[in-house]
């Protein structure tokens, strides 16, 4: 059998299974494919690519569809990806310029990767302990609580509620921030922990002073905590029959970040490459029925990853130049 014809089959089910999601028939690959070959020649390499494990007959008389293996060969294939269209570039930018800080990128970012790709997308942040401290704010809320803000020189924001123990006047909120500015502003967030604990205040503010630091010093380990931000979860939804028992474990997985950071760590990809786990390869149980599709960005020199997930028949073409655009055009606004 012709081996380069036979890949063309397997591509022409795929494509046809991913667009249609119902089994293939031969006589629908003549219809459909320049194949230039009988009906009784494709169902000759749909048997041979059968007995290879690439391709299934769900039911009897039924056509074929893509098994995980099918899915891996048509992946491992893929000779050229297609860009974007120059309208879904212009919309790329469009979504992302003008950003306001590390994340409104990364909202916007994982929004417009599912509505690209029509799956579930996640992106994690940066491990941004070089960032260096900008600002520190106070916003007096009632008389024992303060709003803290921590801004970072990237416009990273971390912000909580401080409870100082007791009323302190709008003079005190002023010394408080001037003697925190004073001791941080221009300090890598990593240092934070330890130098709010060389802070002298006057006797009288030193118990909210003690609250304050505690405070920042949690937020800073904010800037380096492993964590993702998610969109299009509900895209599961019209999957559901294809994720069949694995609907449920998978969107307890997706209130899990700590799960779903195990997976995108077993996907790292050198540089801008991208990486694809397909049904059974991907190690975790839960995501035996998904795809999972990931590329790194770089954000002050730190690499991180976001990726797609998905039900195993998915657009991989679609989803991969997607991928590589969205984290191309983030990692140049996160480096300017």
């Amino acid at each position: 059998m012709n081996d380069d014809r036979r890949a063309r089959v397997l591509r022409a089910i795929v494509e046809d299974y991913v667009s249609t999601n119902e089994p293939v028939g031969s006589k629908a690959l003549v219809e459909r494919h320049r194949l230039g070959v009988s009906s009784a020649t494709i169902r000759n390499d749909m048997a041979a690519l059968e007995q290879e494990g690439l391709i299934a007959q769900p039911h009897t008389s039924a056509g074929r569809i893509p098994t995980d293996k099918g899915y891996r060969a048509f992946v491992d294939r893929i000779d050229e990806i297609k860009p974007l269209s120059a309208a879904e570039k212009r919309a790329v930018a469009r979504v992302l310029e003008h950003p306001v800080d590390v994340d409104d990128v990364l909202d916007r970012t994982v929004r417009l990767l599912s509505q690209l790709t029509h799956q579930v997308a996640m992106v994690q942040y940066p491990r941004l302990s070089r960032a260096r401290v900008r600002h520190i704010e106070l916003v007096d809320l009632a008389p024992s609580r303060l709003l803290v803000v921590l801004i970072t020189d990237g416009g990273q924001v971390e912000q909580r509620l401080v409870d100082t123990g007791r009323a302190v006047s709008a003079d005190e909120v002023a010394a408080l921030r001037a003697l925190f500015l004073a001791h941080l502003v221009d300090a890598a967030v990593g240092d934070v922990p330890v130098l709010v604990g060389t802070v002298e205040a006057r006797p009288e503010l030193r118990g909210p002073a003690t609250a304050l630091g505690s405070v920042l010093a949690d937020l800073s380990r904010g800037f380096h905590t492993e964590r993702l931000v998610m969109a299009g979860t509900a895209n599961l939804a019209r999957a559901g029959r294809e994720l069949g028992e694995h609907m449920g474990p998978i969107l307890e997985a997706f209130e899990e970040q700590v799960v779903l950071l195990r997976l995108l760590s077993t996907m790292a990809a050198p540089g801008p490459d991208v990486a694809v786990s397909i049904g059974a390869e991907n190690p975790l149980d839960t995501f035996a029925s998904t795809s999972v599709v990931a590329t790194n960005y770089v954000a002050e020199g730190v690499e991180a990853r976001m990726a797609v997930v998905g039900p195993t028949r998915m657009d991989y073409p679609t989803t991969i130049a997607a991928l590589r655009a969205v984290a191309k055009y983030i990692s140049t606004i996160l480096n300017d």
